[in-house]
C-alpha cells in the first residue's frame, strides 16, 4: 500500500466516525424540541453512568453475584446520602475516596 492508500484509509476513517456524530447535533440544533424530549434527554447520562457503576459496586466475582458487605457498598451509601445533602462534587470525591480507604483497612 502506498502513503495515499493509507491517508484515504485515516480519512475515511475519521469521516465514518465523524459524520453520524456531527449530523444529529447540526440537524437538531435548527430545530426546537418538545420539552418532554429535552426532559427525557437530560437523564440519558444519569441512567448511563448508573448502568456502569452500580454493577461494579454492588456485586463481584467471576460470575457476578450480589455481595452487599463489601466496602466498595458500604462506602457507596453514605458517599450517596453525602452527595445528596451537599451537592459537592469535590467534596463527594474526597468522602468517598477516605471512606473506601478506611473499610479497606478493615
Amino acid at each position: 500500500m502506498s502513503d495515499a492508500d493509507y491517508f484515504a484509509i485515516i480519512l475515511t476513517m475519521g469521516l465514518v466516525t465523524y459524520l453520524p456524530r456531527w449530523m444529529p447535533l447540526y440537524i437538531l440544533s435548527h430545530r426546537s424540541m418538545p420539552r418532554w424530549l429535552v426532559e427525557w434527554l437530560d437523564l440519558v447520562p444519569v441512567a448511563i453512568l448508573s448502568a456502569l457503576v452500580f454493577p461494579e459496586i454492588w456485586t463481584s466475582g467471576t460470575p457476578r453475584e450480589l455481595d452487599l458487605f463489601q466496602a466498595r457498598s458500604l462506602a457507596a451509601v453514605p458517599t450517596l446520602i453525602f452527595a445528596y445533602q451537599t451537592r459537592s462534587l469535590g467534596g463527594t470525591v474526597l468522602v468517598g475516596m477516605l471512606l473506601y480507604w478506611v473499610l479497606q483497612r478493615f
